[in-house]
């Protein structure tokens, strides 16, 4: 399907209320725009109701969000820019036309919209909670009052942060539903918390006996076994997730991260990571920004260790574009 190309030309008269000479407000600069964008945007994200929902519908959200500030942040910090150049003599004619490129597939528009996004993963708290929701199919809580009632007390200790307390309650809980998966789950995290990881391991597989396809004990097994430094039982963990959810970002993410943080391989690193951001970017999730990041990390030491050749090789096996 050929995508039609769509532009919105803005021709901006330098007597304009912008650029007017008779008023004296302060034309924001860029940042003071893209802070003012991603509040908004961020109150939109807000609203969205994370509940039950699988991460595609999630991410979908979040996207349509984004993408209704895109073409006003574009064509603000445009027009901001334009300012900046009058002030400094750069630009003398009377006339200025501005081009705003509204093809979501095209370069100008992916770069605003990755800003947005980017200063969101930094400032917007409810967007993290969005994209790092647990994610699961089996919804079924315990149908015991007692044990829902010990499995509440011990989500109250878990926000004061008392990781023995919840583990208690979490244990009255099971004692009275021994197939309470969310219990299993959470006494996983807590004992991990308190640095107990054989016992985090143990509790996570009994929720993968109840439900196999867990995603939240799949990954946290991976993630408890990088805390105790066994890197390889790690990276088999992540292929055991990759197995239940194939392409997943998270396995290569997570494998991404191993190499690079704790085994020292910049190239491994770089292709899992690399992966990972193609898929990210696929799912229009916000976490493409984390990937991104690290990519930029590899870039600087493999730079540093003149394997840039290497580097842009890698990023060309993955079709990523370097410039």
């Amino acid at each position: 399907m050929i995508k039609k190309l769509i532009t919105t030309i803005f021709s901006i008269l330098i007597c304009s209320l912008f650029f007017g000479q008779k008023t004296k407000e302060k034309v924001p600069n860029t940042q003071e725009i893209l802070k003012e964008i991603s509040e908004k945007t961020c109150k939109c994200i807000d609203s969205i109701n994370g509940y039950n929902k699988i991460k595609d519908s999630i991410n979908r959200e979040i996207n349509i969000c984004i993408d209704k500030t895109v073409l006003v942040y574009s064509m603000s910090k445009n027009l901001a820019k334009t300012n900046a150049d009058i002030e400094r003599g750069k630009i003398k004619d009377k006339k200025v036309n501005i081009t705003i490129n509204s093809n979501p597939e095209s370069e100008d528009y992916k770069k605003s919209y990755y800003e947005i996004e980017a200063d969101l993963m930094k400032n917007c708290p409810r967007l993290r909670d969005l994209v790092t929701a647990a994610e699961s199919k089996y919804d079924e809580i315990t149908k015991n009052p007692i044990a829902l009632d010990f499995y509440n007390k011990a989500i109250d200790a878990s926000k004061k942060e008392d990781w023995k307390d919840a583990i208690k309650n979490y244990k009255l809980a099971l004692e009275k539903d021994p197939k309470f998966i969310y219990a299993w789950d959470n006494i996983g995290i807590c004992y991990r918390r308190i640095g107990e990881y054989d016992n985090a391991i143990n509790a996570y597989n009994k929720s993968l006996e109840i439900y196999p396809k867990g995603k939240m004990p799949l990954q946290n097994i991976a993630m408890t076994y990088v805390y105790k430094k066994e890197y390889q039982k790690a990276i088999d963990a992540y292929m055991n997730l990759d197995k239940v959810y194939p392409n997943d970002p998270e396995v290569y993410y997570g494998i991404g991260q191993i190499y690079y943080d704790y085994l020292k391989d910049n190239e491994k690193a770089l292709d899992y990571i690399a992966k990972a951001y193609n898929i990210y970017t696929t799912q229009k999730s916000p976490y493409r920004t984390d990937a991104e990041t690290i990519i930029g990390y590899i870039y600087k030491k493999m730079k540093d260790e003149g394997k840039i050749d290497k580097f842009k090789e890698i990023l060309k096996k993955n079709n990523i574009r370097f410039e």
